[in-house]
């Protein structure tokens, strides 16, 4: 089990900032690197205490390193139902893990990166707070019925976006554009690029599913 409930992921797409991910990154961190992103470890100075995936990313130089030094390594087949991410969080629930970050799950590929988004809906991944951070980005997902707190800064961007189905009974507060008991339609943009007036803003939904967006205007997250 985890010596500490928050667990931080490291994926294999990409890493803009390397020194905003340094800085989230706690000491007590149960860190696991999903198969490639073991690489991106080693650039972060990160040491993983897991590493599940069908292994096809890691190097083989990468892979003996962490063995040598006690990385538990969970090896699943390359032809398998699940994306590598996907073991990680399955993984990390498991082992007792109620707050997960997720770095490196935003890239290049997009069938990848909202796949990545996705992720957060899964029924089963329910116990747990997950956020996906690139940057000075993250993503988290609001769950009807209930309510989210969002921390940044006056300024930040802030976008509230539904998938799989509209959202109703939106209501905000410390957003420049408040909703009160709204919906959000799918597919629409009513959501995006709204502003924090105070440190935190508040989002209550009371049916549907909201990806929520924070955008700072530093390159940090806690």
């Amino acid at each position: 089990m985890l010596t500490s409930p928050r667990a931080v992921i490291i994926a294999n797409g990409e890493i803009h900032n390397p020194a905003a991910i340094r800085a989230v990154v706690r000491a007590d961190d149960h860190i696991i690197a999903a198969d490639g992103g073991a690489n991106h470890c080693r650039a972060l100075g990160l040491t993983p205490r897991a590493l599940v995936g069908d292994l096809d990313s890691v190097t083989p130089t990468e892979l003996a390193a962490l063995e040598a030094i006690g990385t538990q390594v969970i090896k699943y087949p390359a032809r398998k139902d699940q994306t590598d991410l996907e073991l990680a969080l399955d993984y990390a629930i498991a082992q007792g893990a109620t707050e997960i970050i997720i770095i490196g799950a935003l890239g290049g590929r997009w069938d990848q990166t909202l796949a990545n988004v996705h992720l957060l809906a899964l029924p089963r991944l329910n116990s747990a707070r997950i956020r996906l951070i690139d940057g000075a980005q993250q993503i988290s997902l609001l769950r009807g019925p209930g309510s989210i707190a969002i921390t940044g800064a006056p300024g930040d961007i802030v976008s509230l976006i539904p998938i799989s189905g509209d959202a109703h009974g939106v209501t905000t507060s410390g957003l420049e554009y408040p909703l009160e008991n709204g919906t959000i339609t799918f597919g629409s943009t009513l959501g995006i690029s709204n502003v924090l007036t105070a440190r935190e803003a508040t989002v209550a939904l009371s049916e549907g599913l909201l990806v929520c967006v924070l955008i700072s205007s530093t390159d940090s997250a806690d």
